[in-house]
């Protein structure tokens, strides 16, 4: 395989990433809609991914076809995948999220064609119209996509490597760096090598080879956030996790406020709410904890009634929490409590 040369700080980075226990082979497999009834193609390929995300599908859809092919490779703890699609919907709801049990990242690297809309339960974090470049999710937070034509790249990094260099892994939800930021050429010169060679590799090598491509992706998103300077991002990272931890711990408290926060913990208000500006601000992102807490309480409590997760949770009525609830998810709490009791019952069959 030809290795790309890195920045001494990157080829330190993915030396010190200690691959798994390495198996004999790398557990490779391909799946493609080709010879499949037309009627038949979108849905094989959402049975396809419906482990990850799910496929909205459409009778037009449904009746058109769709072209869709992916080979994945796992190695030392990661997956990488090469997928070609037609246009596609795509949806990891916040039933999904909180009844399955995947908590990594994927990085989506578009080496042909558009990113597309992205949205997710803050702003859309895509920019005006569609880009090429890399985006990245949490598979702990909701999402949808709709995606044009298009071949990609995906490497699915565990969530220890993610938040062990980031330190704020979760911030990078959404985001999307475009051909031309700083690293994303490198990240794909490496991983369209990657591509090319890991069906012959070793699984020795192509472990070393995605923990490069982790460590480089982590970096290009590192250095797109700002944070140039090892002492300020640590002293960042560090203050940003003591909120994040007092938030956790008071999210059931009905006076947990921004204001609350930033006296408790005696920081200053303007640098921490700059600090969370990604998130929509502190407020914001209180709010989206509980939401997403009071979602994970829907499935764990199905026998609890839903205004008694809300008030638990500090809303001040029903009313106020189910229409925040249906603004962050686009559904109930009802409809949502349904479809992860159907969605468990489907993994169970």
């Amino acid at each position: 395989m030809n290795k790309c040369a890195l920045p001494e700080h990157l080829a330190i980075a993915a030396a010190v990433a200690a691959p798994a226990e390495p198996r004999s082979t790398i557990a490779a497999n391909r799946f493609s809609t080709h010879g499949l009834a037309i009627a038949d193609q979108l849905l094989a390929w959402r049975d396809r991914v419906g482990h990850v995300v799910d496929v909205p599908p459409s009778k037009q859809q449904i009746a058109g076809g769709f072209r869709g092919a992916i080979d994945r490779y796992s190695a030392g703890g990661l997956i990488f995948t090469d997928c070609r699609t037609d246009a596609i919907p795509l949806e990891r709801s916040v039933a999904r999220v909180s009844t399955d049990s995947r908590r990594d990242y994927v990085f989506q690297l578009f080496v042909e064609g558009e990113i597309g809309h992205v949205s997710g339960m803050r702003k859309k974090r895509s920019a005006p119209g569609s880009v090429r470049g890399i985006v990245a999710f949490d598979l702990n937070q909701p999402f949808r996509a709709y995606r044009p034509e298009c071949r990609l790249l995906s490497l699915f990094v565990p969530a220890a490597i993610v938040d062990d260099a980031f330190s704020d892994g979760a911030s990078i939800h959404g985001r999307i760096l475009p051909q031309g930021a700083p690293l994303t050429g490198l990240v794909q010169d490496h991983l369209e090598a990657v591509a090319r060679d890991i069906p012959t590799l070793d699984v020795a090598a192509a472990t070393q080879a995605l923990n490069t491509g982790a460590h480089l992706l982590v970096a290009a998103f590192h250095r797109d956030a700002r944070l140039n300077g090892a002492s300020r991002a640590a002293l960042q990272a560090a203050l940003m996790g003591q909120v994040r931890r007092y938030v956790e711990a008071n999210l059931h408290q009905a006076e947990l406020t921004p204001t609350s926060v930033v006296q408790a913990l005696q920081l200053k208000r303007a640098t921490i709410y700059r600090w969370f500006e990604h998130e929509g601000g502190l407020g914001a992102y209180i709010r989206n904890r509980r939401l997403r807490e009071a979602a994970d309480e829907l499935v764990r409590f199905p026998a609890m009634q839903v205004t008694d997760i809300a008030y638990g949770l500090g809303f001040k009525s029903a009313s106020d929490f189910t229409r925040a609830f249906r603004r962050a998810f686009d559904m109930s709490p009802q409809d949502m409590r349904a479809r992860a009791l159907d969605l468990r019952q489907r993994n169970a069959a």
